[in-house]
């Protein structure tokens, strides 16, 4: 339910991201970002990190290597970032 409270969807207003929810049962919304989550758990997380900190600064290079560097067959083996350059 928070994720539908006028609270969080202030947040995302007010950070410039859209709201995306689809009917109820319907998973399809969230496959993108189950995709980027499997990935970052098989791919890039294979110890534990002795501080938060640490956590946090592996996975901001992982997001950026995701999205700049890891070529998706999805997007024809280009990084996203680059295929949404080519698309706009």
């Amino acid at each position: 339910r928070q994720y539908t409270s006028h609270a969080m969807a202030e947040i995302l207003r007010d950070n410039g991201i859209t709201q995306s929810m689809s009917r109820k049962g319907n998973c399809w919304d969230n496959a993108v970002v189950e995709r980027v989550f499997a990935t970052l758990k098989g791919e890039w997380l294979y110890s534990k990190y002795p501080t938060r900190q640490e956590a946090a600064a592996d996975i901001e290079q992982f997001v950026n290597w995701y999205n700049h560097r890891r070529l998706h067959s999805a997007n024809g083996l280009v990084p996203p970032a680059l295929r949404e350059v080519q698309v706009a």
